[in-house]
């Protein structure tokens, strides 16, 4: 039987930024509380929050520093407040220190902390591509700063794991071998719960015919997510047949884009909690999600638990959870016109989806969940 540990976990942005290293964060820090261990976050004050807080029994401490592109990507302050913050965290006598992202200045200070508390420590890879702001100049740069920042990153922490094998294939491109994958995960009793108790309706909401099909995109409103060419699928779709919408929620750079769109069959519904995104999938047919950049999108988790069919990039690992194609449509990129043919086909393909989701949803029930992520973790930190 393994002993309860204390555990540190470090993600340079932590609630109420909602993303996916947020949660998977989050959900790890939950499972391994229940399994009679001690958690502490430690994050970034984006949001100029309390330094500490407890948010629902896990530990929050929050880190000076400086927000740089709207939050994307916060900079650690060296400030009085932040020796203050040292000095607590170094009074705990962490068994492991959990780092998420290689590429903050606040995940090698997780790093470094560990070296000299002489605790274990792992850090996990969530991406696949490069940090991009879309200006050729600066994300050349921001390449060559986060290469060099590995290469500081290793000498503090040797083991690294992937949250999906294709964040494995990336890790190589920094001469990095990963030492296994730490899948993210998903909670479908959180999942059944919610829709039992809920009574809201996205279809009765905005008047939408029970036979009508409805898309759904969740995430970050970026450009990297491939929205742009699924608003433009949506019109010409919508020009052809009135019986299909499309939802779109979230937060971010396209937000105004999303919304001066002259169709009424795209719905924006803005950034909405757990709880809301849940409701709005269970009245979903299909979840899209056209990305050119992913390590394993929590969003498609959560399709699919919610009883989506699936339809995205082959990004990420998106191929890892619809390993061939009668789970889901994994497309090659998010070409329009591979994206419109694909749509057209699972529109018109009722059984082809049906199919799809139960495939899937077995899937999850086997191998993407807390529970078996926090026991590899836990095993992880006892040898």
């Amino acid at each position: 039987m393994m002993q309860n540990k204390t555990y540190c976990i470090f993600a340079a942005q932590y609630f109420p930024h909602l993303g996916g290293v947020e949660r998977y964060t989050y959900n790890l820090a939950k499972k391994l509380i229940e399994d009679g261990n001690e958690v502490v976050v430690v994050t970034s004050n984006i949001y100029k929050l309390p330094e500490y807080e407890r948010m629902e029994g896990i530990p929050v401490y929050r880190l000076p520093c400086w927000s740089l592109l709207e939050g994307r990507y916060p900079v650690l302050k060296m400030n009085s407040r932040f020796f203050e913050i040292n000095k607590m965290l170094k009074k705990r006598n962490f068994d492991m220190i959990i780092v998420n992202t290689r590429f903050y200045p606040h995940s090698l200070y997780g790093m470094i902390l560990a070296k000299k508390m002489k605790s274990k420590c792992i850090t996990l890879e969530h991406g696949t591509s490069h940090l991009s702001v879309h200006n050729r100049f600066l994300d050349f740069a921001g390449a060559i700063f986060e290469h060099t920042l590995t290469k500081v990153d290793q000498i503090f922490c040797k083991d690294y794991y992937g949250v999906s094998k294709a964040c494995n294939e990336w890790l190589t491109h920094f001469h990095i071998k990963a030492k296994g994958v730490l899948y993210n995960s998903i909670d479908l009793e959180e999942v059944k719960i919610v829709q039992k108790n809920s009574s809201d309706s996205y279809r009765k909401k905005y008047n939408i015919p029970d036979k009508a099909i409805v898309i759904t995109f969740t995430g970050r409103l970026l450009k990297e997510k491939g929205l742009p060419s699924l608003l433009n699928v949506m019109d010409r779709i919508n020009k052809e047949r009135k019986d299909v919408y499309l939802f779109v929620a979230g937060d971010g750079d396209m937000k105004d884009e999303v919304k001066s769109r002259s169709n009424e069959h795209i719905i924006p519904v803005g950034r909405i909690d757990f709880e809301h995104i849940v409701v709005l999938l269970t009245d979903s047919d299909i979840f899209c999600l056209p990305s050119f950049s992913e390590g394993f999108s929590t969003s498609i988790l959560e399709a699919a638990a919610c009883g989506c069919y699936i339809l995205t990039t082959a990004r990420g690992g998106a191929r890892e959870l619809l390993i061939n194609d009668e789970y889901g449509c994994v497309i090659q990129n998010n070409n329009e016109e591979l994206l419109y043919n694909a749509l057209i086909d699972i529109i018109d393909n009722p059984e082809k989806r049906e199919k799809g989701i139960n495939l899937t949803y077995k899937r999850i029930k086997k191998y993407f969940t807390w529970e078996i992520l926090s026991k590899q973790v836990e095993r992880i930190c006892e040898d």
